[in-house]
């Protein structure tokens, strides 16, 4: 088989913060940029990698399924910044945590030599979602 990641999810509860973060903090391109029935999806991703996208997404649209209770943990554990995630890359960890750092990002770990064999950082984004970035080593 050949695969490819095409796109992933992560959850946002102010559109207009999330947009700001991926494009402005992270300089991620906007895709696209959807509205429907008082609901929006932002599709973002890396300039010059087209074929990988996120999609920032209501956590629990109406109509999906979700149950009055889900609805309210996924909102505790998006508060705690437990819900969701995704791992990023970069040739250079120490400039993008600089960046990041000076652009008024909520920093959750500052580069690290991990014991599993990577350099990292961490941070979140407006919704809470923990966003890795690992150095390209």
């Amino acid at each position: 088989m050949d695969l490819t990641i095409h796109s992933s999810f992560l959850p946002h509860d102010d559109p207009d913060a999330s947009l700001a973060f991926y494009r402005d903090a992270l300089g991620f391109e906007v895709r696209n940029d959807v509205g429907y029935g008082g609901m929006r999806w932002i599709t973002v991703g890396p300039v010059g990698q087209p074929g990988t996208s996120i999609v920032l997404e209501p956590p629990a649209p109406e109509g999906c399924g979700i149950t009055d209770d889900e609805k309210r943990t996924i909102a505790e554990m998006m508060a705690k910044g437990t819900y969701s995630g995704v791992n990023l890359a970069t040739p250079d960890l120490d400039e993008t945590f600089a960046r990041l750092q000076a652009g008024d990002v909520e920093i959750v770990q500052e580069p690290t030599d991990q014991p599993y064999g990577v350099r990292d950082c961490a941070v979140r984004d407006p919704a809470g979602n923990l966003i890795r970035i690992q150095e390209l080593r």
